[in-house]
């Protein structure tokens, strides 16, 4: 995926506020839809809009944490935390997904498994069948508020909309885009259920369409604690991007050779670049003093999100043994 950006200020002004109306967008319409949906379940005695409704409100919370986690990762770097905030956005990233699994997932799975040892008695389902029907159009709504985002950020990039999704360390643009999908495909699922049950008059439907949502659920959370804890962990700039920032420092006038490179993303738009450089012999401390100076800018200007740049003047190998010192 291509990192550069055209214009960085403008892109980092209006990729978090993006992110920001993203998030508050999808908070508002899931906590409607959530006391909606419990209201609907209750009149109808249906398993599979209970389990909607735990849905609705698992994901209210998600927004919740994951509005904390883009407001305290805005927070700019200090002495107590000279690299910034950004990783603190993973965390909180990280507590939504757990909110999703057991909010969501773990009640839906028992209340399938209850249903369906235990039946339920069918209601009229009318109210719920107009309930889905809003909830779909307001999650929807939502859902093209966040893709409409990350298809500006996926052009900014250069990259399609799947690969920018799959790779993005915008994990809040991609909680809200996975639970909106999750949640349009829980809602056919509970209307499933609801249908069956009505035709065939067996709550077994029900119970079956709420277990379908759990595993729904199940899956969202893990994709999105997986991604967190890789970024929390600590993850490199892509092969092809540590390859041209290698080139970069290469192209230097003092450069001999790149020994050791290491990159880490820090947020959506941040990351480090620290090298071990092996700078010409002939060279003196003031030229290499400019030459990292000058390496640093070049990497600016060619990754916007490149905000901190640590180059180690670094004996080569050959020079090492000459003088006895352990390879790296």
């Amino acid at each position: 995926m291509d990192l550069r950006a055209q214009d960085a200020g403008a892109e980092e002004e209006t990729g978090g506020g993006e992110s920001v109306l993203t998030v508050i967008v999808a908070a508002a319409a899931n906590l409607g839809i959530a006391l909606a949906k419990a209201v609907a379940g209750v009149i109808s005695g249906s398993s599979a809009m209970l389990s909607e409704a735990a849905h609705s409100f698992a994901d209210t919370i998600t927004e919740l944490l994951l509005l904390t986690a883009l407001k305290r990762s805005e927070k700019p770097a200090d002495e107590e935390h000279p690299l910034g905030y950004g990783g603190e956005r993973y965390v909180w990233a990280l507590l939504a997904a757990v909110a999703t699994f057991v909010g969501g997932a773990v009640f839906s799975l028992y209340d399938g498994v209850h249903t369906l040892v235990a039946g339920e008695e069918l209601g009229d389902p009318l109210v719920s069948y107009i309930v889905l029907a809003v909830a779909f159009l307001l999650e929807g709504f939502s859902l093209r508020t966040a893709v409409k985002q990350a298809r500006g950020e996926a052009a900014r990039f250069r990259a399609p909309v799947r690969t920018y999704l799959r790779h993005t360390p915008d994990t809040a643009v991609k909680a809200v885009v996975l639970e909106d999908s999750a949640a349009l495909a829980g809602l056919l699922l509970a209307a499933g259920g609801l249908l069956g049950g009505q035709l065939t008059g067996s709550g077994a439907w029900d119970g079956i369409a709420s277990l379908c949502i759990g595993a729904l659920l199940l899956w969202v959370a893990w994709v999105l604690g997986r991604s967190n804890i890789e970024l929390l962990v600590g993850r490199p700039l892509p092969t092809s991007v540590r390859a041209e920032i290698r080139s970069i420092l290469l192209a230097g006038e003092h450069v001999e050779a790149v020994l050791e490179l290491t990159t880490l993303v820090q947020g959506p738009r941040e990351a480090l670049v620290a090298a071990k450089v092996d700078f010409r012999d002939a060279s003196t401390a003031a030229q290499i003093e400019w030459a990292c100076e000058d390496a640093a800018r070049r990497l600016r200007e060619r990754f916007p999100a490149v905000r901190r740049v640590y180059l180690d003047p670094t004996p080569g190998f050959a020079q090492r043994r000459e003088e006895g010192l352990r390879p790296f």
